[in-house]
C-alpha cells in the first residue's frame, strides 16, 4: 500500500495529463477549471487503494478512477447552480465565473466523459461496472431531489435525513470501493465488505461536512460558514434543533435578520443543547461501522491499517 497522499498525487498527475482537444474550447474550459481546483480526490483514491489492496497495480484502473472523479465534479457543478453557491474550493463556482447555462452544459459533458472513462475496462468486468455506476448515479440524483424537497419541509426526520445523505453522498464512496474490488475480480462478499465500508465512511464524511459548515474555519473549509443555516438546509444539526428547540428556532427564522446575525443566533441554539459534540459522537458511530465492514474484507494487515487510518482521519478533518 501507498500513503493516501500518493494515491491522490497519482490522480492529480493523471488529471493534469487529460487532454480536451475537441472544440469548442468554451465547453471544456470550465471542466479544466473545475478539475484544476483541487479537492480531496477521496473517491478515486478509494478506487485505486482498494484495487491495490487486492493485489492489482493502481495504474491499471486509472481510467475508472478518473471517471469517478469526473462524475463527482459534474454533480458539484450542478449542485452549485441549484444552491446558488458563490464559492467552491476557495474559488468562484463555474456558474458565477461563467453563467448557469455554461455550468449545466459543461457538467453534462463531464457526465459523458465520466461514463466513457469508466466503461474503458476489462470486458469481464464491464457489465458489473456499468450496473454499479448507473445504480449509483440514479441514487445520487434521488438523493439530490430529496435534499431539494426537504428544503420546503420543517418535519423532516433524522431517519429521512440519513437516508437522503446515504444516497446523495455515501453511495458514491461505496461505489468507488466496490468498483475497485470488482475490477480486481474479488469475491462478491469482499466487494460487499468494501461497499459497506465506503457507505459508512460516506455517512461520517457528510456529517462532518455538516459540522464544518457550522463550526469550521472558512479559510480551511474552502467556502463560507453558515450557508446551511441561511438556506435552512435540513442537516442533522438543524433537524435536531427543530425537534428539541423548535419554537425558539422558528422564532429566529421568522425574523428579518442579516445572514451573519441569523447564523450566530442559530449557533447559540445549537450550543445550548451541545449539538456540535453530539454530531461528532454520531460521526464516530458510523466510523466504527466502517471499520467493522472493512474487517470482513480479509485483506492484509497493512491494507487494513490503511483503511482504518483513512476512516479516523475523516473524523477529524478540517476541510
Amino acid at each position: 500500500m501507498l500513503p493516501f497522499e500518493e494515491y491522490s498525487r497519482l490522480i492529480a498527475d493523471a488529471i493534469a495529463n487529460l487532454q480536451f482537444s475537441q472544440s469548442p474550447a468554451s465547453l471544456f474550459e470550465p471542466i479544466r477549471y473545475t478539475l484544476d481546483s483541487g479537492g480531496k480526490r477521496l473517491r478515486p483514491a478509494l478506487l485505486l487503494s482498494t484495487y491495490h489492496a487486492l493485489g492489482g497495480d493502481p495504474a491499471d484502473v486509472m481510467n475508472q478512477a478518473l471517471g469517478l472523479e469526473m462524475f463527482h465534479n459534474f454533480t458539484l457543478l450542478h449542485d452549485d447552480v441549484m444552491d446558488n453557491a458563490d464559492v467552491r474550493r476557495g474559488q468562484l463556482t463555474v456558474h458565477r465565473r461563467w453563467n448557469a447555462s455554461q455550468a449545466i452544459l459543461s457538467g453534462d459533458a463531464m457526465l459523458t466523459i465520466a461514463t466513457q472513462l469508466i466503461a474503458d475496462c476489462k470486458p469481464y468486468a464491464l457489465p458489473r461496472i456499468l450496473s454499479l455506476f448507473n445504480d449509483t448515479a440514479m441514487g445520487i440524483y434521488r438523493g439530490q431531489q430529496l435534499d431539494i424537497d426537504y428544503e420546503h419541509r420543517r418535519d423532516v426526520t433524522i431517519d429521512e435525513y440519513i437516508s437522503m445523505i446515504r444516497l446523495k453522498t455515501s453511495v458514491l464512496l461505496g461505489c468507488a470501493c466496490a468498483m475497485g474490488a470488482t475490477l480486481a475480480d474479488a469475491h462478491s462478499s469482499v466487494c460487499q465488505a468494501f461497499y459497506d465500508y465506503g457507505v459508512n465512511l460516506g455517512l461520517a464524511f457528510q456529517l462532518r461536512d455538516d459540522y464544518l459548515d457550522t463550526y469550521g474555519d472558512p479559510l480551511l473549509f474552502g467556502k463560507g460558514i453558515g450557508g446551511d443555516i441561511v438556506n435552512e438546509k435540513k442537516t442533522w444539526l438543524f433537524i435536531t434543533a427543530l425537534q428539541e428547540r423548535g419554537e425558539q428556532l422558528s422564532a429566529i427564522l421568522s425574523q428579518k435578520l442579516d445572514p451573519s446575525d441569523r447564523v450566530a443566533a442559530v449557533i447559540d441554539i445549537y450550543d445550548s443543547i451541545n449539538l456540535g459534540e453530539r454530531c461528532n459522537d454520531l460521526i464516530a458511530q458510523y466510523l466504527d461501522k466502517a471499520l467493522v465492514a472493512i474487517g470482513r474484507a480479509g485483506i492484509a494487515p497493512e491494507a487494513l491499517q490503511f483503511f482504518t487510518d483513512l476512516a479516523q482521519r475523516s473524523a477529524s478533518r478540517t476541510h
